[in-house]
């Protein structure tokens, strides 16, 4: 079975993320938009589009999404089959988070890994 096949986002938090946002955007020109981030499009060798995206975003420092973890940063891992990833990781004695989303973005699941980060596990909806 395979289990990480890409990574679907990068999400951090910053004690002021609106002036870290700009600052992106205007030093890095980072199409920061209005939800918080941007969604990078893949490429191919020769720069054609490809199927799927890498998120970037950055959330305030007092969010909760990333709980039960205290980092300022979670990473999202794409996966092609998240109920078999998340069996596997319980089969391993992995800290698997109970909770998991199923929206019309994908199937997310989370995993603790033994620094105490959170790590997000997405599945992407067919055909991305």
């Amino acid at each position: 079975m395979k289990r990480v096949t890409g990574i679907g986002g990068i999400f951090f938090n910053a004690n002021n993320p609106v002036e870290l946002r700009a600052w992106y955007k205007q030093h890095l020109g980072i199409d920061v938009q209005e939800w918080g981030g941007t969604a990078f499009t893949w490429a191919d060798a020769a720069g054609n589009p490809t199927n799927g995206t890498t998120v970037w975003s950055i959330g305030a420092a007092d969010g909760s999404h990333f709980a039960p973890s205290k980092s300022a940063f979670m990473i999202n891992y794409r996966v092609e089959d998240l109920d078999a990833v998340l069996q596997a990781l319980r089969d391993e004695g992995c800290n698997v988070l109970e909770k998991a989303d199923d929206s019309e973005y994908g199937k997310f699941g989370w995993v603790m890994d033994p620094e105490g980060n959170k790590v997000e596990l997405w599945q992407p909806p067919p055909g991305q």
